[in-house]
């Protein structure tokens, strides 16, 4: 779930998404030790909607509100100047007197 849904919704039904959430975890973690849970990757995007509606239920609480960045328009990048070959030193070998 995203944090966008997730601000649309009010304290009581983000700490009730958490305890939701946490008993699905707790079931799903008992299939995951007995070999019966086929996709294991639930688990990790259900700890992270977890985090995230906690995160969200903070930020109410707290009185912060975050709003999504706002896409800035950058100016082309320049393109370097080619880099200009430096040049080979050649030794010279000093006749032996």
């Amino acid at each position: 779930m995203k944090a966008e849904e997730l601000r649309t919704k009010s304290q009581d039904e983000l700490k009730k998404f958490v305890l939701d959430g946490r008993k699905e975890q707790f079931n799903m973690r008992f299939q995951k030790a007995n070999g019966q849970l086929e996709n294991t990757a639930q688990l990790r995007t259900l700890r992270r909607d977890i985090a995230r509606a906690k995160t969200v239920a903070t930020e109410l609480e707290k009185g912060i509100v975050a709003k999504a960045p706002k896409a800035e328009k950058k100016a082309p990048a320049k393109k370097a100047a080619p880099k200009k070959a430096a040049a080979k030193k050649t030794t010279t070998k000093k006749a032996d007197k």
